[in-house]
């Protein structure tokens, strides 16, 4: 499976500059937040394949106009094309505002999708706006990573954590992939495809 992962930056030649050929063979959108809604419901109509997304903390223009023929899996546990899949968007609460958690407020989100993914036997792709604590975030508050993703990494194992919200061109040479245990955590900034081979997980910047 081909799947397009996005975040915090529209791509150009993906709207604007709209390229058919860069969704050639995506069967499955994610978003990581941070994006705008025409955008998204864009994508979702020019690929015709599912687009699943979590909300950024500046994604509060959502709940007035939500992306279009999108599903929003923030809080949940699903099972897509046979890939178990939970979201938790929001990072770190530095101003008021909607998704924007404390650590604790967090730490509650992530234990209440337990009992769904243990129902679906276990994940595969954690769906998130912010990185793990120490792995692809920022020293900075507002992008310092949760802990509890860590722990959630910890007791699943699951192959990827995608994430957004730390920019990579907020310094020079920052990398996009992080190894974690058995997880791989892939920040998906702009575009990022990720190909999902039978017997194991392959990816590859395009």
């Amino acid at each position: 499976m081909r799947i397009l992962c996005l975040a915090d930056e529209e791509c150009s030649v993906l709207w604007e500059n709209y390229r058919p050929e860069l969704l050639e063979g995506v069967e499955l959108i994610l978003s990581c937040g941070d994006l705008k809604p025409e955008y998204l419901s864009f994508l979702v109509t020019m690929a015709g394949v599912p687009l699943l997304y979590v909300h950024g903390n500046h994604d509060e223009r959502y709940a007035a106009k939500p992306p279009e023929g999108c599903e929003c899996i923030d809080g949940r546990a699903v099972t897509v094309k046979g890939l178990r899949i939970v979201g938790l968007g929001g990072a770190r609460r530095y101003k008021p505002g909607p998704h924007q958690y404390s650590e604790g407020e967090m730490t509650w989100r992530a234990a209440k999708l337990v009992p769904g993914i243990l129902r679906q036997g276990g994940v595969d792709l954690v769906l998130t706006h912010a990185a793990p604590r120490g792995y692809g975030d920022g020293e900075d508050y507002a992008h310092r990573g949760f802990q509890t993703f860590n722990r959630l990494l910890d007791r699943f194992k699951p192959a990827y954590l995608i994430h957004g919200h730390v920019h990579l061109n907020y310094g020079p040479n920052l990398p996009r992939q992080h190894q974690y245990g058995d997880t791989v955590v892939l920040n998906a900034f702009g575009r990022y495809l990720l190909d999902i081979e039978p017997k194991g997980l392959t990816s590859r910047k395009k």
